[in-house]
């Protein structure tokens, strides 16, 4: 997933995909606790994209104020 890609999405949507991104990095961490895991580059590609859909909310955010 990538920046264009999420711009492209409406809030409501980011806010979705945001909540199921965060339910996904907690199944993760709890895989990895139990010793489940076998793709720890997945850590890694979650939290970023976790971080794009936060930065273009508030990218959105300050827009609307201005």
């Amino acid at each position: 997933m990538n920046a264009p890609e999420i711009r492209g999405w409406s809030n409501n949507e980011i806010q979705k995909k945001l909540e199921d991104a965060h339910h996904e990095l907690f199944n993760l961490r709890f895989q990895l606790a139990v010793g489940q895991i076998k793709q720890f580059g997945q850590f890694k590609q979650l939290k970023k994209d976790i971080a794009r859909m936060n930065t273009i909310l508030n990218e959105r955010r300050l827009a609307s104020l201005s």
